[in-house]
């Protein structure tokens, strides 16, 4: 079973989801590092490096992961809070949760039990000083540690905007050459071959319908398919026996989640760059493969020698590049290039099913 991802930035409070078993081991990391700097920078200590290294553990054990476990429950509840409010919270949740924690532990270290077993060196001797300290600690860190969740949030948001800006720049340049020359060949068609001319226009319709949704952060690698699949035929009535597509894509998983957009310009600047300069037109190949995890889609196309690459080549590869790292980050691979008479685009990204597919 894959992760699922959502299919629009999350607009809630800034803050990561504690719930994972991911952010439970940072959290354990974190805390014995702590651990160990704390050891290491306490000199003379009477009981020994690894005696004060295991208590010191232990104690920030229970506050890392007792933190953890109330952000996870809070994470909910401050989905919908504003950052001041939702930051109070935390802030005043978080300095109680440790003040309680350090009560208990020095009331612990008074025990009959405690004492009883000669263990009453292992805990605070004064409980003012020691819970004025770790509450005071525990006030600084979590205020710059929600200052760092908060400009990592702010510039992760600023990133998707403007990468959702390119894509409308993009889809606006893409629009009006399309456009024109759809229209034309529809225009030639509704006398010839009336019927033909009437699927071009529901194919146009439902092309332009998906290029202008606002909500395209991410749809399957079916309906991917198909609007490039679209785009074709649209291009077919133009370039007639000029253009050939082979589509190679049986062993891809369709339910996959792929950035809307994919396929289509890459199709688009196939065409653009290999076919139409060529009186004898040519092959679009598109492989495609499931290896492991890893989905590679190949798109490759012949060029001719005195065509080069122009503008709008690379803008649609930067923004299908941009848009592949913020949905999988390092994981993602667009590569592009010509080689020898072909040119070559090759994408390889994680394989993530969608919701509706998990679900079912």
């Amino acid at each position: 079973m894959k992760p699922d991802v959502p299919a629009e930035a999350s607009e809630s409070f800034y803050l990561p989801d504690f719930c994972t078993s991911r952010a439970t081991l940072a959290v354990v990391l974190i805390v014995e590092l702590t651990a160990l700097v704390l050891t290491l920078a306490r000199d003379g200590i009477a009981m020994g490096f690894w005696t004060d290294l295991g208590r010191t553990s232990l104690f920030l054990l229970w506050i890392g992961l007792a933190s953890a476990a109330l952000l996870c429950w809070m994470g909910r509840r401050l989905r919908n809070t504003s950052a001041e409010r939702g930051s109070a919270l935390v802030l005043v949740a978080m300095t109680a949760l440790v003040a309680a924690i350090s009560a208990a532990a020095a009331a612990l270290g008074h025990s009959e039990l405690v004492e009883t077993a000669g263990a009453g060196s292992l805990f605070p001797a004064g409980f003012l000083p020691f819970l004025a300290r770790n509450v005071a600690i525990t006030f600084v860190v979590t205020a710059l540690a929600l200052r760092y969740f908060y400009v990592t949030h702010q510039w992760r948001r600023n990133v998707e905007m403007q990468a959702r800006a390119r894509v409308h720049a993009l889809q606006a340049r893409i629009r009006p050459h399309f456009l024109f020359n759809s229209m034309n060949t529809i225009a030639a068609l509704t006398r010839s071959n009336p019927a033909r001319a009437e699927q071009a226009v529901h194919d146009l319709a439902d092309l332009f319908r998906v290029s202008l949704a606002e909500q395209l952060n991410t749809i399957t690698l079916e309906q991917e398919l198909e609007v490039a699949r679209t785009y074709q035929r649209m291009e077919q009535l133009r370039l007639g026996d000029r253009l050939h597509v082979s589509w190679n894509v049986g062993a891809l998983p369709l339910h996959a989640l792929v950035p809307g957009l994919t396929l289509q310009p890459l199709l688009e600047n196939a065409i653009y760059h290999g076919i139409e300069p060529s009186t004898a037109g040519g092959t679009i190949t598109v492989n495609g493969e499931l290896s492991g995890e890893l989905i590679t889609i190949v798109v490759r196309n012949a060029v001719p020698d005195r065509v080069s690459a122009r503008e709008g080549n690379r803008l649609a590869l930067a923004n299908i590049r941009e848009r592949m790292q913020l949905m999988y980050g390092e994981r993602a691979l667009v590569k592009a290039g010509r080689f020898d008479a072909e040119y070559i685009v090759t994408l390889r990204f994680p394989y993530v099913e969608s919701r509706e597919r998990l679900t079912a």
